[in-house]
């Protein structure tokens, strides 16, 4: 039931989708006697638009969530256990074209070739299965399995989790399916600016983990002033921000995170 609420309600939550069901109504008000409101709600549609499609609030939405865990130092020693959360292609593309295709986020997916080299006694889990609301549900992990096999890696050595449909499950299942022992110390591969909210959600279920962000967005606060050249840029990197923070506020107030902004834990 949660799944469902979550990506119903979350809908609504898009900043751009907010945006334009507001233009939407302005202009079928339009033709009534409540034309005066229907003009302004089209034009204040309109600015925010603009707002979020060229300043830079996407930037500064993203990061702070992206300066939270810093990159993973190998210094530290090589993890007993490397978990990489999915996201990183397009299942149902992958599907109809019989081929790997990968997102935005395909670093999530790349950086998996170094560290199964880096760590090869490091035990990997890849968790990915359908996060989609209808049609056709075609977990990803199947198609990263084909994929690390490119990269060179045995296909028994990666153990892939297919039925997880969003962060939650995530942590549960690969929890279920990791075992994780007193002392053991696992790696946790998502994008920067999701790992706040992963790594509280895999505390909550009692699975901790080290961050190691990949798939960095911004190049840090150095970017928090710099404008989008292009509306559709910035309006995709504020919705993938706001999607974010009203996930850490979600999970916090429905109990499913650790804590409200979660941090690196001290040594």
């Amino acid at each position: 039931m949660f799944f469902y609420a979550s990506k119903i309600l979350g809908f609504f939550t898009i900043p751009s989708n907010f945006i334009i069901l507001v233009g939407i109504l302005g202009a079928l008000l339009w033709r009534t006697r409540f034309s005066r409101a229907g003009w302004r709600l089209v034009v204040t549609s309109l600015v925010l638009l603009a707002v979020i499609g060229f300043s830079p609030v996407g930037n500064m939405l993203t990061i702070p969530l992206e300066q939270r865990f810093p990159s993973w130092d190998h210094s530290q020693g090589a993890p007993h256990g490397i978990v990489i959360l999915g996201g990183a292609l397009s299942p149902n593309v992958s599907h109809a074209r019989g081929t790997v295709t990968l997102n935005e986020a395909a670093e999530r997916l790349t950086v998996v070739a170094d560290l199964a080299r880096r760590y090869p006694d490091a035990r990997l889990i890849y968790s990915g299965g359908s996060a989609a609301l209808y049609g056709n549900r075609v977990p990803e992990a199947g198609f990263a399995l084909l994929l690390f096999q490119t990269f060179g890696i045995a296909p028994g050595r990666v153990i892939a989790e297919d039925q997880s449909r969003n962060t939650i499950e995530n942590a549960l299942f690969t929890k279920a399916i990791a075992q994780p022992k007193p002392g053991e110390r696992w790696l946790l591969v998502t994008s920067g600016h999701h790992m706040p909210r992963s790594i509280g959600v895999f505390r909550k279920v009692g699975f901790p983990v080290e961050a190691h962000p990949v798939d960095w967005r911004t190049r840090g606060p150095i970017d928090a002033l710099q404008p989008f050249l292009t509306l559709s840029d910035g309006v995709r990197r504020t919705d993938t921000a706001a999607r974010e923070w009203v996930g850490l506020l979600a999970y916090w107030l429905t109990g499913r995170t650790s804590e409200l902004f979660p941090r690196p834990a001290t040594r």
